[in-house]
């Protein structure tokens, strides 16, 4: 693990020991889809999917209006800091919420044919996600942690990925209501 230098203090890189949180998560969800039991099923899609959209609301809508208040110094100093955690995190809640939503679907028979256009609704709106999620704000994230960890930032290369990091988190906050308007018409039986 590399270190930087920031106003005369030490800031830690990215802490590769954090894979065996991740790995372990990957783990119970294994456990849980071999044991195929409802409950289980249901506990870790809720808490995961919780997290995921908990973590996704609170960044878009108080990380994100905070951060462009703040100074570069400021907005670095929380960028090294907040991204090597969120590289592990979003990616690991995403991925187990949404492997337990397919498996609770097919367990509950929701993805035989005909499917309901709730069903297919939460299937496009988690196909956004995930894409955007692993495939823009992952990528974005690395960027600008890798940029702010240089001593001379490209930050225009920063302010353009940033923009377009914001225009994705608020769709990503809408679609999060959406999904969870979804979630709330399958537990209520309504499909």
């Amino acid at each position: 693990m590399s270190t930087v230098a920031l106003d005369q203090e030490q800031v830690p890189g990215i802490n590769w020991n954090n894979l065996w949180w991740v790995a372990a998560s990957v783990a119970v969800l294994v456990a849980v889809i071999a044991i195929n039991e409802f409950w289980y099923l249901n506990f870790v899609h809720v808490a995961a999917g919780l997290l995921w959209t908990g973590i996704d609301l609170f960044m878009g809508f108080v990380i994100g209006p905070i951060m462009r208040t703040l100074s570069l110094e400021a907005r670095r100093a929380m960028i090294i800091r907040l991204m090597p955690r969120m590289l592990f995190i979003m990616p690991t809640v995403s991925t187990i919420t949404t492997t337990a939503g397919w498996f609770l679907a097919e367990m509950r028979g929701y993805t035989e044919a005909p499917m309901s256009w709730w069903v297919i609704a939460a299937l496009i709106i988690v196909t956004v996600l995930t894409i955007q999620g692993l495939g823009i704000l992952l990528p974005a994230n690395i960027r600008v942690y890798l940029q702010m960890r240089s001593d001379n930032p490209d930050m225009e290369l920063v302010g353009r990925l940033m923009r377009r990091y914001v225009r994705v988190v608020a769709s990503q906050g809408v679609m999060q209501i959406a999904i969870i308007v979804i979630m709330t018409r399958f537990v209520a039986g309504g499909i």
